[in-house]
């Protein structure tokens, strides 16, 4: 393991690192807040190795890492490779989007360590080719997003085909009611570790906002990308389909552009993320299907070109940047209309936006002739219905 580590350039121990898999390795439950971007997927993976040391006959798996999308299975499965560099662990991702004849294929040649998708690994399940009684540890990593994306009755009736006697290991980024009712009907007096700051955005981020037209937006986003010259960016979108039409736009404008969303065939997207963790694509333009545990350490800048609906998906599309320490930019595009939304950002997070401007784009306050124009422009309320015109009342028979 020491070697592994070495190889994979873990020097110090990040703080959820440092509390965790201490606990891990004596074999209790444990529930850990986290914000993204502090090793979260170390801090269960290293204890896990370290307790499958020795390799098992059967080929059902003996510790299984449920995970709310693709990418982040992709993710977590390479990482635990990585770290079990020297040990023959068989480490095994099963999602959807791929063929499930080839995952079924690998479960039956044995598998050590399974990560997958709760709606892939019930279909496993129910098709008897995946066999549970084995496992000694379960791993739930960014929970709060499984649930905020409806996947609590699958996780639920896999926990119930699971061993009595396991070890659970639960990470969230937030801790909301619904997890801790999860942890406490399916954990055994979890030990609780919280490295989370106050401040849900990390200090290294710098966050700025625009105030701008929505039909500005694009050109927006053109003159700030050539003013930041990013090293690598994401651009979020809200739809699939705003996601499609601001990449093919600015794909005329620069070169190594890409998108991905979740109606993408899971073929491109692997590719496309492959592509731009090697650093072959500079600007992303997705949706939040990449705003939870994606691991691009080279992301320099974010840029919120639709306001995001949910607080909680603000701080984890900016959280892509500033990781491990890395300094890191964020820009929000925030439309006339969306004050609110940007107030409550800046509540969940503790912290004031700092606003910026480009030139040509500059927000002008209304003046005297504005406010004259618009009371003028006003049509006159129409006058109070007369009596005559007044609907008569209604009559209530009563029940015989």
């Amino acid at each position: 393991m020491r070697k592994a580590l070495a190889e994979a350039g873990y020097c110090d121990p990040t703080p959820i690192q440092a509390q965790l898999i201490p606990l891990a390795l004596e074999g209790k439950d444990v529930l850990g807040q986290a914000q993204t971007g502090t090793g979260k997927t170390a801090a269960f993976a290293i204890p896990i190795l370290e307790r499958l040391e020795e390799r098992s006959t059967s080929p059902a798996p003996r510790a299984l890492i449920l995970v709310p999308t693709r990418e982040l299975a992709v993710q977590v499965k390479d990482e635990t490779t990585r770290l079990a560099h020297g040990q023959s662990a068989r480490i095994v991702a099963v999602y959807g989007g791929k063929p499930i004849r080839q995952q079924i294929e690998k479960l039956r040649r044995g598998v050590d360590v399974l990560v997958g998708t709760p709606g892939r690994v019930l279909d496993l399940l129910a098709r008897r080719v995946l066999k549970l009684d084995s496992l000694q540890v379960v791993v739930l990593d960014e929970a709060d997003r499984m649930l905020d994306i409806g996947f609590r009755p699958d996780i639920e009736r896999i926990l119930k085909q699971c061993p009595r006697r396991r070890q659970t290991l639960l990470l969230s980024a937030t801790v909301p009611p619904a997890i801790e009712r999860l942890a406490q009907r399916y954990m055994c007096d979890p030990e609780k570790v919280d490295v989370s700051p106050d401040d849900l955005t990390v200090d290294t981020i710098e966050q700025y906002y625009f105030t701008v037209e929505p039909g500005r937006k694009f050109d927006l986003l053109v003159k700030l990308i050539e003013r930041e010259q990013p090293e690598q960016a994401i651009v979020f979108c809200r739809t699939k389909r705003g996601t499609d039409r601001v990449y093919q736009r600015l794909r005329k404008r620069f070169r190594g552009v890409e998108a991905i969303h979740g109606d993408m065939a899971q073929g491109a997207r692997d590719r496309v993320m492959r592509a731009f963790r090697e650093g072959k694509v500079r600007y992303l333009v997705a949706t939040d299907v990449v705003g939870r545990g994606i691991d691009v350490t080279g992301i320099s800048h974010i840029i919120n070109f639709d306001i995001p609906q949910f607080s909680d998906d603000y701080v984890h599309r900016v959280g892509r940047t500033g990781r491990m320490g890395r300094e890191g930019v964020a820009y929000t595009f925030v439309a006339p209309e969306e004050g609110r939304e940007l107030t409550r950002i800046e509540l969940r997070i503790n912290r004031l936006l700092k606003r910026d401007e480009i030139k040509g784009f500059e927000s002008k306050p209304p003046t005297k002739e504005d406010a004259k124009s618009e009371t003028t422009q006003q049509p006159t309320p129409p006058p109070p219905p007369s009596s005559a015109m007044r609907r008569p009342r209604r009559r209530h028979r009563r029940a015989l």
